[in-house]
């Protein structure tokens, strides 16, 4: 069984417990709009081309032989930059375990191990089965939206040893104005994790005006009750990739602000 991976990041330090590999898998069924990794949205491999740097030669769009330019219309290796490259790596399950194995000094020296992540890691969610089978003896976690089919969602998460899961919007229409689908799932899915005795941690991404605000997050906080919570503060480059990748950042400069971490807490205490 294969599977496509847009990265794979070495020596992660806040991707889970101790030292980790995160590995990166396209695709995703949410388009939030403030994600700042636009090239895991589609599950295609695709091109990646830094436009800043870029001085217009045209050398890459002259077209060549190169079999694996083809699909793309143009050529990935002759810019003198090197700044366009395909987005996407196809694995075979055995092969990317393999590739992690070699880690195994690192996660046992750093109490550590490898982390799936996205894009939705739920979305290639039997290649990561798969992949996971031959990590017998590796701690794994998982960082997901918890947007799934619940049966796929529950016998995924059976696998991992720790997961990440995120509660972005309490209100159910604004989850879907900026996240493109409805939360019913999500919170489904969470009540199951809640219960499973997998440790776990929520994480909310505070995004100035959208999920920062005091409602939501007293939403959430009635949501979670006692489970444990990892604020994310907001990324201000999310939208420096989008153009490379032929995608329009959707905020606008006013949502470019160091939002207020001290709400979630007050909404702790206000329960």
């Amino acid at each position: 069984m294969t599977g496509t991976v847009f990265d794979i990041k070495e020596f992660s330090l806040h991707d889970g417990p101790g030292g980790r590999v995160t590995v990166f898998l396209k695709g995703c069924p949410l388009r939030c709009k403030w994600c700042h990794n636009p090239e895991g949205l589609k599950k295609e491999s695709q091109l990646l081309v830094k436009t800043a740097q870029c001085t217009n030669c045209g050398l890459c769009k002259k077209g060549c032989h190169h079999l694996e330019c083809q699909p793309f219309g143009r050529c990935i290796k002759v810019c003198p930059k090197n700044l366009v490259r395909i987005c996407g790596t196809e694995y075979e399950a055995k092969d990317l375990a393999n590739k992690i194995l070699e880690y195994s000094d690192f996660f046992e020296l750093n109490n550590g191990g490898v982390t799936f992540s996205g894009g939705e890691p739920l979305l290639q969610h039997e290649f990561v089965k798969e992949v996971c089978s031959h990590l017998e003896n590796v701690h794994k976690a998982i960082q997901t939206s918890g947007y799934a089919d619940e049966e796929v969602f529950k016998s995924t998460i059976k696998c991992f040893d720790y997961v990440m899961m995120d509660i972005k919007i309490a209100d159910r229409e604004k989850h879907r104005e900026f996240t493109g689908v409805y939360n019913d799932v999500i919170l489904k899915n969470f009540q199951f994790l809640k219960n499973s005795g997998i440790p776990y941690i929520i994480r909310v991404p505070l995004i100035p005006d959208i999920t920062d605000t005091e409602e939501n997050l007293k939403g959430i906080s009635k949501i979670v009750g006692t489970s444990p919570v990892e604020l994310l503060s907001y990324n201000q480059m999310a939208g420096a990739k989008y153009e490379s990748v032929g995608m329009q950042y959707s905020l606008t400069n006013d949502k470019n602000k160091e939002p207020d971490l001290s709400i979630f807490k007050n909404a702790i205490l206000s329960k």
